[in-house]
């Protein structure tokens, strides 16, 4: 690190905007019949059309348009009525036409917004949208199949493609991140995309530059590519405004090129000189008419829209009256937020399904790589094992037991604590007999519990619990356990 440019730093300022490429969720694509299925083998999914030859023509895939549509409606983008398909001409291995069918100047969608950053008391940053539009995807390069040889892949070839562009409104690397994953959120919610970066679904270019502090000019700005995660978006970021000041303090001049990202290395390297618009010659796609939408087609995609996340978030703040913290997590996924809702309305303790939901649940999720449709307990049998542990039919340590046999089995919470023998014992004869053995099997703990030791009772109680299978009421336990102990 260079202790004097990390001073240099407080007085310039860093700004982002994003450039957001998101696979549409459609089984073919975008001008073709070919299935969108990752991981077939190499040039398996093609035909005449995403192949580009001779005489054939495009047609559009209506699918991609409805969730192109979704998409731009749930940022809050105004949908256009008609936008333009065009020509984005330009020459690549893995793009046979020589150009790309792509929106210019009349795209989808404009003028939407993020809300990031959202704070307890429902502050937050907005961040723009400047457009989304339309796209197909060029094939895939491969260049460590053969040595010496690149290979190409023309599988992903015209796979329906949504761009979506900020505004240079982001002002920290943190703040990309954080745009970044309420953009993944939004568009997991209203089931447009997968968003899985590992394989391409969702791909981020960052056009950045830097400024003195105070100044209302943008900077010359360079597009930093090749980044797969948000946590690699925001270490190049931070690395190419470092490396901006660095040459700017110098008295150097920021040069207007693509940046590659190495994560191996950790760093940002120079790629090519950044082209501008008019290096692609767009014109209007000649094999396609305008795309016309009526406003009520429009009208009725914004109806069939889900909640969404920050809609859910103030309803869940006020409805379940839970920390925001717990909110977070509970809506971090559609599903999940569907299936928390319907345990704590049938069981009637927020907080209480809530706990186990976090815990249990998601615990359960992260060691399976389950997502939460899979889940085998339905929310009605989850809410139902939470009256028992309420009613203290059975204990919570029963409880989580009985949940696991749930999980590996199935069943229902009444029959699995029967059948395992897992209901609660409160008769005081019982209770007297696994207090007296633990008291036998713990003296030194059970004497400091007596001469004032109070934090020893959990301790001791922990043993009974363990001692009983996790049947022993420990309320009733408390109470006789200060009884037997206590001078």
């Amino acid at each position: 690190m260079n202790p004097s440019l990390d001073a240099q730093l407080a007085d310039w300022e860093m700004v982002v905007g994003l450039e957001v490429h998101v696979q549409l969720k459609t089984l073919t694509k975008c001008f073709c019949p070919c299935p969108v299925a990752f991981g077939a083998l190499p040039n398996a999914n093609t035909c005449p059309v995403c192949l580009a030859l001779p005489g054939a023509l495009p047609v559009l895939n209506a699918r991609a348009v409805e969730l192109a549509a979704r998409a731009s409606l749930a940022l809050g983008c105004t949908v256009h009525e008609t936008s333009i398909f065009a020509r984005k001409n330009y020459f690549y291995p893995d793009s046979p036409k020589g150009y790309q069918i792509s929106q210019f100047d009349r795209p989808l969608a404009t003028s939407g917004h993020v809300q990031v950053g959202i704070r307890a008391d429902g502050s937050s940053r907005s961040i723009g949208i400047t457009r989304v539009h339309m796209e197909e995807d060029a094939g895939k390069s491969v260049h460590d199949r053969f040595p010496g040889v690149t290979a190409i892949d023309l599988n992903r070839a015209g796979t329906p493609l949504v761009e979506i562009v900020s505004e240079p409104d982001m002002r920290s690397a943190a703040e990309a991140g954080s745009y970044l994953r309420t953009l993944k959120q939004i568009l997991e919610y209203v089931d447009v995309s997968d968003v899985n970066m590992e394989e391409g679904s969702l791909r981020v270019d960052a056009n950045v530059s830097a400024r003195r502090r105070g100044d209302t000019r943008l900077g010359t700005k360079t597009e930093v590519k090749n980044m797969n995660s948000f946590s690699g978006v925001e270490r190049a970021l931070d690395l190419e405004f470092r490396r901006q000041v660095a040459l700017l303090e110098a008295g150097g001049r920021i040069e207007q090129q693509t940046m590659l990202w190495d994560a191996d290395a950790q760093e940002v390297r120079a790629s090519r000189a950044k082209e501008a618009s008019h290096d692609y010659r767009y014109f209007p796609e000649p094999d396609l008419p305008p795309l016309t939408l009526s406003s009520t087609w429009i009208d009725g995609v914004r109806k069939a829209l889900p909640e969404l996340p920050a809609s859910r978030r103030a309803r869940f703040l006020t409805e379940f009256e839970l920390s925001a913290y717990d909110v977070d997590v509970l809506i971090s996924t559609f599903g999940l937020g569907d299936y928390y809702e319907a345990v704590a309305r049938a069981h009637g303790s927020p907080k209480s399904s809530a706990n186990w939901v976090m815990g249990e649940v998601l615990s359960h999720l992260k060691r399976s790589g389950d997502k939460i449709a899979d889940f085998p307990v339905s929310p009605s049998s989850l809410a139902r094992l939470l009256d028992l542990v309420r009613d203290g039919v059975v204990s919570h340590t029963a409880g989580k037991q009985i949940l696991q046999r749930m999980i590996s089995v199935g069943g229902q919470p009444d029959e699995t604590a029967v059948a395992e023998g897992l209901l609660q014992v409160d008769d005081g004869g019982q209770l007297a007999t696994w207090l007296d053995a633990v008291i036998a099997e713990m003296p030194l703990e059970s004497e400091r519990y007596r001469k004032g030791e109070a934090r020893l009772a959990g301790v001791l109680i922990g043993a009974v619990m363990k001692k009983s299978g996790g049947r022993a009421d420990p309320r009733k336990l408390g109470q006789l356990l200060a009884a037997r102990l206590t001078p």
